[in-house]
């Protein structure tokens, strides 16, 4: 699983469906025409908003150490219980497409808490307006 999806299991509280292995027989009767999807048939209804800000500051209360996930990308990776080193967040720049300097952390940093927050929010999440990049 990406890092972004571990962050974002983390909040969402989602697990990876198992992985069904294939039926092994061979269905008795092939239908006669391929069901025809249509666009309203393939989209998907949009996820129920989730507070995502409340989520957060619940676990942030949990905990003896307090984070500023609002801010920090570092902290909102330890909120979520995963490793927040500068080789994990290389790592999550390489899958979000970060094109700067990986030796300025700080600058990397700030864009890679932007991108989450904007994931975030792409997948349903709902966040102060103060913190919508």
């Amino acid at each position: 699983m990406s890092i972004l999806g571990k962050i974002l299991g983390g909040i969402f509280k989602k697990k990876d469906a198992p992985v069904q292995p294939a039926p092994t027989a061979a269905p008795t009767a092939a239908p006669a025409q391929a069901p025809v999807v249509t666009a309203a048939a393939a989209t998907s209804p949009q996820p129920e908003p989730v507070d995502v800000a409340g989520i957060l500051d619940f676990m942030n209360d949990q905990r003896e150490q307090t984070l500023n996930w609002r801010t920090s990308i570092v902290d909102l990776m330890k909120l979520v219980g995963l490793e927040s080193s500068l080789a994990e967040r290389k790592e999550l720049a390489d899958e979000l497409g970060y094109t700067g300097d990986k030796s300025d952390s700080a600058a990397m940093n700030i864009w890679l808490h932007k991108q989450v927050i904007w994931k975030i929010i792409d997948n349903g999440g709902q966040l102060p307006r103060d913190m919508t990049p």
